[in-house]
């Protein structure tokens, strides 16, 4: 879970493993001031936020620009491509597949956590307002405009990607 989150906050394999590792030595130092009013793993998720964020901020500090999921999505979608997708499919998924991490490393950091968050780590709204430290209400406002972005970009995307075929192909 730590790693996953990690790498759909972060967008780069690069420092997972040293990101991770943080996180776990965090946990353990602050065990001790844990209260027991949440889960552990509301708790562990505001960890791994925090250190994506703590990465970003040091991402912008080096000025480096983000890196792509490309090469390692590619790797692992090889390994588990559905049997029954012919290599058309195939890459029209692993195309589809970039476009979305893409679009999602262009959306503003809260709307990216909470979208990761709940789409892919299945949190409730209650669980990421409790980890983010925000109402419920913004949660749930975040959740639709990153929704909405993340949609309108893609469909923009694949618009001017049709079009572009199109006038290639005359």
């Amino acid at each position: 879970m730590v790693f996953r989150t990690l790498l759909r906050l972060t967008g780069s394999r690069e420092h997972v493993d040293d990101l991770a590792q943080d996180v776990f030595l965090r946990l353990y130092r602050a065990l001790p001031s844990f209260r027991g009013e949440a889960l552990i793993t509301t708790y562990l998720y505001r960890i791994t936020v925090n250190v994506a964020q703590d990465e970003w901020k040091r991402r912008r500090r080096d000025d480096r620009s983000h890196v792509s999921l490309s090469d390692d999505v590619s790797n692992w979608e090889d390994r588990l491509a559905h049997p029954s997708a012919n290599a058309e499919q195939q890459l029209e998924q692993r195309e589809f597949q970039h476009n979305v991490e893409e679009q999602l490393q262009r959306l503003s950091q809260v709307e990216r956590t909470i979208l990761v968050l709940y789409h892919q780590e299945e949190r409730t709204y209650e669980q990421i307002a409790y980890t983010l430290g925000l109402p419920i209400g913004t949660v749930r406002t975040h959740l639709h405009r990153g929704r909405k972005k993340l949609r309108e970009a893609i469909q923009q995307r694949q618009t001017n990607e049709r079009s572009a075929t199109c006038t290639t192909n005359r």
